[in-house]
């Protein structure tokens, strides 16, 4: 079986299996539980290997827990950043999950174990609370301990029947791609809740691609509203690893989101020592301040919420949003977003953020920002998407490009919003599009009805308007009419006419003369 076989059957019996273990439970409230055995049989597994080293003649999983020494077990956290003992091994638990009457209540004991291995050592912080949102006494698994104990067993039966190969370089990508077509599915399937926490790999492959454009390397690639996760993997995906020397750094504001998102870095092989995912509000309780600044930037943060803004005096003196002299609107926060994105940008790198189109042609303190990034050089392309690109939301999104290293003063717009393929629910980025889109965001060269490249003195002119459709003229793709052509034809015709009313007069009076001589 090729690898692209393997990957296609093996998203297609996961969602089977997640939508055949839920029973009556809904998809969005159940997806902790696939998505945590998924994780639990990943570190599982890992685990073993580590400890295994290669040696066929090991297998950890038949090991007694009473052979593990403290040194073994310090050495261990110190590289991996938890510690698993044999008998709690995803594949052991999950052997002898029909008989075991304690199982949920075992299952929480073993998470628990795993998380506090970690207390004092420097990956507490990374492993603490990944199994939060995994609540073996929940009520959505059943109403009685039976009902809870069938649910996870099935779940980790079917979970235990996948075939990710044997546990090497070339098998690891199998679980992390199909850790990211589950969440894909769950967010298609949420509604506007799933637009909030994933991005969909196709427009998260373009905007990696902006951030990264022709840097040879990045010291650390930072997502301030990082959902998932799914953005910083990117980097790490379409990029040699090596590119992104001090790792992944993201901050997210849901509990949840942020447990999948660290979840997600160690299903892509990131160990502990090479991610930082924070929780809490970026706008507010930013972190990362010490590590700042960052070579790449990416992010999709939501679009038009409310924040605190200037009932915050204390915010216009803030470090990020004072040199634009004004702060975002109250219930517009897009472009505190975007200034943070800037005050955390390093001079060599670049930031690629999806925004909500409003945001470039509205009056008021988010003209004054515009004016800001533009006389300041900042802004070095604005493109324009397709419609129904992302969940939740069918709204055609821009992407805003900062830059600190601008070798001119222009600005360059593309108009992407015709390139899409679209599909059942949503539309869809092809790999052409992106190449596309990159060709001319490298050249920078004038297309007509595509790209544009304009000097500040006509941004200025236009009041700092930065809508893509204010410099790149749309294709008129209405019909071509020949008037003279067009003239003759409605001549004839009426001529026509004419002469079928005629005809038919004829015919009536015809008709009428032949009743009366009746």
């Amino acid at each position: 079986m090729t690898s692209i076989q393997q990957r296609a059957e093996l998203q297609r019996r996961i969602w089977q299996i997640a939508n055949d273990v839920r029973g009556a439970v809904d998809g969005w409230d159940f997806k902790q539980y696939v998505l945590g055995t998924l994780f639990y049989r990943f570190i599982s597994e890992n685990f073993a290997a580590y400890i295994e080293g290669g040696d066929d003649g090991i297998n950890y999983a038949d090991l007694p827990d009473s052979v593990i020494t403290p040194e073994i077990k310090d050495d261990a956290i110190k590289t991996k950043g938890y510690f698993i003992y044999p008998s709690q091994l995803f594949a052991k638990v999950a052997a002898g999950a029909n008989a075991n009457e304690s199982l949920n209540t075992d299952l929480a004991t073993i998470f628990t174990a795993i998380e506090a291995s970690a207390n004092g050592y420097p990956s507490e912080r990374d492993i603490k609370g990944l199994f939060a949102d995994f609540d073996t006494t929940s009520n959505r698994l059943g109403n009685t301990v039976k009902d809870k104990n069938d649910r996870l067993s099935k779940v980790l039966k079917r979970v235990a029947e996948l075939d990710f190969g044997s546990f090497d370089a070339s098998h690891i990508d199998l679980f992390g791609d199909a850790y990211e077509f589950l969440i894909s599915n769950y967010a298609a399937n949420a509604g506007k809740s799933g637009g909030e926490f994933f991005t969909p790999q196709h427009v998260s492959k373009l905007i990696a691609q902006l951030a990264m454009h022709k840097q040879t390397s990045v010291n650390k690639i930072y997502d301030p509203a990082c959902g998932s996760g799914s953005l910083l993997l990117q980097g790490k995906k379409h990029f040699d690893q090596h590119l992104i020397e001090d790792g992944f750094f993201g901050q997210e504001i849901n509990h949840t989101t942020y447990n999948l998102a660290r979840m997600n870095m160690f299903l892509h092989n990131v160990n502990y020592d090479k991610f930082n995912i924070q929780l809490g509000n970026t706008l507010i309780e930013p972190h990362f301040g010490e590590d700042k600044p960052f070579d790449a930037i990416v992010s999709n943060p939501p679009y038009s919420v409310k924040w605190t803004g200037s009932d915050d005096p204390t915010l216009i003196n803030d470090e990020r949003f004072a040199p634009a002299g004004v702060l975002a609107p109250k219930s517009k926060a897009d472009f505190a977003f975007v200034l943070h994105a800037l005050s955390y940008l390093s001079n060599k790198g670049r930031a690629a953020i999806v925004c909500f189109p409003g945001i470039f042609y509205r009056g008021g303190a988010e003209q004054k920002i515009r004016q800001y990034l533009v006389d300041n050089n900042y802004v070095e392309t604005v493109i324009s998407l397709a419609p129904n690109l992302f969940y939740g939301t069918t709204i055609a999104v821009n992407i805003l490009v900062l830059a600190k290293n601008k070798k001119d003063t222009t600005t360059q717009f593309i108009d992407a919003s015709g390139l899409f393929k679209k599909e059942t629910n949503n539309n869809v980025l092809l790999d052409a599009h992106i190449k596309q889109i990159m060709a001319v965001f490298d050249s920078k060269e004038n297309v007509n009805h595509f790209a544009k490249s304009v000097p500040l003195e006509e941004v200025v002119a236009k009041e700092y308007n930065l809508s893509v459709s204010s410099y790149v003229e749309t294709k008129d793709n209405r019909e071509v009419v020949e008037i003279v052509q067009l003239n003759a034809e409605l001549k004839t015709t009426v001529a026509k006419i004419d002469q079928l009313r005629k005809d038919i007069d004829a015919i009536v009076a015809e008709i009428e003369g032949e009743e009366q001589e009746v």
